[in-house]
């Protein structure tokens, strides 16, 4: 857990309505957790009684029950359906409009609305990396998106360290929670004991320390203070996934050719829902679109999946053809070659792929039966 003993405060359950307020004061959008349509999603909130007290989620490969908790908590459920890709690279965007005039010429207009200032409350561990990998992805390189840029820049992150993670967890094995790692303005660690319901409360930045001072907190005692690390390591033990303790990158270099992608395959549906509810996942293409007339054109970007079989379409026909290789370009890029392009694993344990496949199908399982058939010696001449 990071704790920096001269900027934490201790945040009564009130409080919430109170960091919220101050966020909204201040010109921006809280979106948080809320219940609706029978699951833990992201949206507005306008005051603390919009957060799911009192939820927890049952979840495993293929399934997402919300259940009741007795404890009153907030924050003690693992990763819904959507991340915070959903507002930082929405699913759809557009980029230009071009308008024929009376003299029969093209005038064409970027779109350069100004993008909205976020603050984001609840911003889990695994989500937080997520965050940072997507910036390394759409601003770090020779192109950098404007449109992700200009709204990350005027986001302001609420981390939440995770205290109960879920079966389909796995953040230990890729270094990315349950503690919080940097990138967050505030982080809380929640705590429900015989002393109360309260907040561990930390400052990343200066603009979170200037939101710190508004608030009404109280000094930050060593009760609280151990609650909330022993909780947080308590997690990191409870992971209901794991991945093989071995390099990952390695493993899927020297498994192209396994015969574990072929068991896969014959599961798999190709449908995309793991790279859609995949919080690094970044791939769009671009939709032209016109009315009636002729006179008014537009062009959208929108998600796009390296599961569809025109996403690798050239003049020849699918470069991937079959669901085999779909599947394996996926779990390699995700798992291995993302090393090669961005310096990083491009998963973050948040077990969204393994929760939303519907047919279940886990990434880690996956992982753990090549790295079993690379050490039986089958599919040796394949390296």
């Amino acid at each position: 857990m990071a704790d920096d003993e001269g900027a934490s405060a201790v945040l009564d359950r009130d409080g919430l309505d109170a960091l919220i307020a101050v966020l909204a004061a201040r010109g921006r959008t809280v979106i948080g957790p809320t219940v609706r349509d029978g699951a833990i999603v992201l949206a507005e909130l306008s005051c603390g009684a919009d957060l799911p007290f009192g939820w927890g989620v049952e979840l495993e490969a293929g399934l997402y029950r919300l259940r009741a908790r007795e404890d009153g908590a907030v924050f003690a459920h693992s990763a819904g359906p959507q991340s915070w890709k959903t507002f930082l690279h929405p699913p759809r965007v557009r980029q230009w409009t071009a308008d024929r005039g009376a003299d029969g010429e093209l005038v064409m207009t970027a779109d350069t609305s100004v993008p909205p200032s976020y603050a984001f409350l609840g911003v889990r561990p695994c989500d937080l990396r997520a965050i940072a990998i997507q910036d390394r992805v759409l601003t770090g390189g020779m192109y950098s998106d404007p449109a992700y840029l200009g709204r990350r820049e005027r986001a302001f992150l609420v981390a939440v360290e995770c205290t109960e993670p879920g079966a389909t967890c796995f953040c230990v094995s890729m270094g990315s929670g349950p503690a919080v790692g940097p990138g967050y303005d505030l982080a809380l660690t929640e705590v429900v004991d015989a002393d109360g319901h309260r907040f561990l409360l930390r400052a990343g930045s200066t603009e979170g320390e200037s939101v710190l001072a508004e608030l009404p907190s109280r000094a930050a005692d060593t009760a609280t203070r151990t609650a909330a690390r022993e909780r947080v390591a308590e997690a990191a033990d409870r992971m209901g996934r794991s991945m093989p303790l071995v390099d990952l990158q390695v493993l899927m270099r020297e498994t192209l050719t396994a015969e574990r992608w072929d068991d896969v395959a014959a599961r798999c549906l190709t449908c995309g829902n793991c790279t859609m509810a995949c919080p690094t996942c970044f791939c769009t293409s671009v939709e032209d679109v016109t009315d009636l007339t002729g006179d008014h054109a537009e062009r959208w970007r929108h998600w796009e999946s390296c599961f569809d079989r025109d996403f690798s379409h050239l003049p020849t026909g699918p470069v991937r053809d079959s669901s085999r290789s779909r599947y394996r370009q996926w779990a390699t890029h995700k798992l291995g070659t993302w090393h090669d392009q961005f310096g990083s694993s491009g998963c973050v344990g948040c077990g969204r792929c393994i929760v939303w496949c519907p047919v279940g199908i886990d990434i880690t399982e996956e992982a753990h039966a090549l790295n079993r058939e690379r050490e039986s010696g089958a599919g040796e001449g394949a390296r």
